[in-house]
């Protein structure tokens, strides 16, 4: 079961954190795996990761803001079966503390990003008769979270454009599924930890674990699970739908 044997994976974001963990669980399910990201040595090891299990995988540096890079590593790639949209940058601020700038650089990333590669992936999923899309939001698309304005604005869209895509492509075979991720473990969350709270690295790694019913924060590996399975033939009846990660964030959280 969930076998990605003979098909081609495109994952944003994949030199760390959640893209790292998808690009390397699809590549072991036997995908060839292209890995998009502009950190060329955090992608490189998940490059080796996966050539030294034995996959396949390339790596392509790219700003996935500029939709004219963006279309020029998509067909340097060529034929494709899935695309996992998992770059993505964070953001703290309420609406009136976050600078312009700011606002525009989170949307830039996390919202044109993801429109730039959908814009690019879907005429190759057309041609050759179908494909698959996974978009990684996060549960600020689905409940109000302190402090996350711009980040959550972002994955609202994101979100959004799911159940776009999953509706305007269901005659042409093209599935298109979102996953909600809660606080997951990520080198992000320990660099974030470190920078706003020096001296409680781990008094504010407890507290924020804790903010999941479940008592802890997920690790990448079981949100790739969730991606594997939503990208594979046996999802084949699952589009237009979101999967929260959380813990039971959403749902137990009150």
């Amino acid at each position: 079961m969930f076998s990605l044997i003979n098909k081609v994976a495109v994952v944003t974001g994949g030199g760390s954190g959640i893209g790292k963990a998808v690009a390397v669980v699809f590549a072991k399910q036997g995908a060839e795996v292209h890995i998009l990201d502009l950190n060329n040595t955090a992608a490189q090891e998940t490059l080796s990761e996966i050539t030294d299990a034995g996959g396949k995988g390339s790596v392509h540096i790219c700003n996935i803001s500029n939709q004219q890079l963006v279309n020029e590593v998509f067909t340097k790639i060529g034929s494709f079966e899935i695309l996992v949209n998992c770059a993505g940058i964070a953001h703290v601020g309420k609406a009136d503390t976050t600078a312009e700038a700011d606002f525009e650089k989170v949307f830039q990333v996390n919202v044109k990003g993801a429109y730039n590669c959908l814009h690019e992936a879907i005429p190759v999923f057309k041609q050759r008769g179908g494909g698959v899309i996974l978009n990684v939001a996060s549960i600020a698309a689905l409940v109000g979270i302190s402090d996350r304005f711009a980040y959550s604005m972002s994955k609202g869209a994101v979100y959004a454009m799911t159940l776009s895509v999953a509706k305007d492509y269901l005659h042409e075979n093209i599935r298109c599924n979102s996953i909600s991720p809660a606080r997951v473990h990520t080198p992000f969350v320990d660099g974030f930890i470190a920078k706003n709270y020096p001296g409680r690295e781990t008094e504010m790694f407890e507290k924020l674990s804790k903010s999941q019913p479940i008592g802890r924060m997920g690790n990448v590996e079981e949100v790739a699970a969730l991606a594997l399975y939503l990208c594979s033939d046996e999802a084949g009846f699952i589009t237009g739908n979101d999967y929260p990660i959380d813990g039971g964030f959403v749902k137990l959280n009150s």
